[in-house]
């Protein structure tokens, strides 16, 4: 079984959701209650099927758009590797905060150290300590990122996930305002 989604590449764009499954060596009566199975449900939007079909068809060489699309491709896939080196770069240059290299992803996912100290207004509030981070990141800056908690981090080890989409002068901006709240966050919680 192959299942593709157009939502990550080539086109980047939140919101756009479109996908397709290849049956492959299956029995027809298999087949024949998965095509009815899906059948039943709801499509994805027009602009989502369209998009599936250039993923799974983009224009050949040739074909009025084959230099348009392969422009635009190669325009996304820079703009992405740029902002992955920014985002990564950002988060290591912040002590106490480490970044793996996004590679093949929107999502950067650096571990932090936070402060024990903090644990006890993060129960105060019945949230892992993450979380809570996370929850005052939001309320001093208006960034919102999403808790590790939520994906299985190795315990004693915090995290958030922040996507690499955004263009790339918001994308210093939050690292900016990252930099900041980090610092004064463990500077509130050290002393």
């Amino acid at each position: 079984m192959d299942y593709q989604t157009s939502i990550t590449f080539p086109f980047v764009r939140c919101g756009l959701r479109g996908g397709y499954m290849e049956l492959i060596g299956f029995d027809s009566a298999m087949m024949a209650q998965i095509y009815k199975m899906s059948s039943a449900m709801l499509c994805s939007t027009s602009a989502g099927q369209m998009v599936t079909d250039v993923l799974v068809n983009p224009p050949r060489p040739g074909e009025a758009s084959h230099e348009t699309f392969q422009k635009e491709r190669g325009a996304v896939l820079s703009a992405l590797r740029r902002k992955a080196k920014l985002v990564t770069e950002g988060f290591n240059a912040v002590p106490g905060v480490h970044c793996n290299e996004v590679q093949g992803a929107m999502y950067a996912f650096p571990r932090i150290n936070i402060p024990e100290a903090a644990r006890a207004d993060a129960e105060a509030n019945n949230m892992q300590l993450d979380e809570y981070y996370c929850l005052m990141f939001l309320r001093e800056t208006g960034v919102c990122v999403v808790p590790g908690s939520g994906f299985r981090q190795i315990p004693g080890t915090w995290h958030f996930r922040t996507t690499i989409l955004p263009p790339e002068d918001d994308i210093k901006s939050l690292l900016q305002r990252f930099a900041q709240f980090h610092t004064n966050f463990v500077q509130r919680y050290s002393s």
